[in-house]
């Protein structure tokens, strides 16, 4: 039996040849509090602040990143293992010890400039916490799924669910959000470091207070969602 799944495309490609080391980004940086410490991060590791790991939105997990305080000029070397930050205006959340080593424990935040300086080794590839290979199994093999597409350009806020590299793990994902929850769904198409991602997010709520209620509704199904901003 085919299935319709109400997706809305947004296509947003950064560049077909994206290299590692052409990722720059100048934004705000932050460090993370205490109480995070010996948590699971995105990737799945245990934060640590005592390592030089980091929280980026979109950089694949195990991509180093050249930190640069723009106030100081010290760097500092970063490996992104988690998803954030989750301020807006902000562009990178850092470990304790990275923050020391740029100077800026004392301000709490600093402007800053980032540049990937490696891509993750293909078989290391990494995921979000959606998107693993046993997840296509959600997916038969073999029926067609009719999708309804169009581009849009949403405004407001919506929930961030899932970020995938396998296609057959997005359409899954779209398919439960929308039968369930019969909300809009997007789905953002994004290459990284020559990596297509497929970002999927439900909802698309006036306000923020309002996208909270969105983020109540899936986050016991899907605990690593995130609100953001289109």
């Amino acid at each position: 039996m085919n299935k319709a799944i109400p997706v809305i495309l947004i296509v947003s490609l950064l560049s077909g040849a994206l290299q590692a080391q052409q990722f720059r980004q100048t934004g705000l940086a932050s460090f993370y509090a205490d109480k995070f410490e010996g948590r699971l991060t995105a990737s799945g590791e245990k934060f640590r602040q005592n390592k030089l790991t980091a929280a980026h939105r979109t950089l694949p997990f195990g991509t180093l990143v050249r930190v640069k305080n723009l106030d100081n000029g010290k760097e500092v070397t970063v490996r992104i293992n988690d998803r954030g930050p989750f301020v807006e205006g902000r562009i990178i959340d850092l470990s304790k010890s990275a923050a020391r080593k740029l100077d800026f424990i004392q301000q709490g935040v600093v402007r800053v400039e980032l540049v990937a300086i490696n891509s993750p080794e293909p078989e290391k590839k990494a995921y979000s916490t959606l998107d693993k290979p046993e997840a296509a199994n959600d997916l038969p093999a073999e029926p067609y799924y009719l999708v309804s597409a169009r581009r849009k350009h949403p405004s407001g806020y919506g929930v961030q669910v899932g970020s995938f590299t396998e296609s057959a793990n997005m359409v899954a994902l779209t398919d439960r959000l929308s039968r369930r929850h019969k909300l809009p769904v997007f789905v953002q198409t994004t290459v990284i470091q020559g990596v297509k991602y497929y970002k999927v997010t439900i909802g698309k709520a006036k306000n923020r207070a309002k996208a909270e209620k969105i983020l109540d509704r899936v986050k016991t199904a899907y605990p690593d969602c995130f609100i953001i901003k289109y």
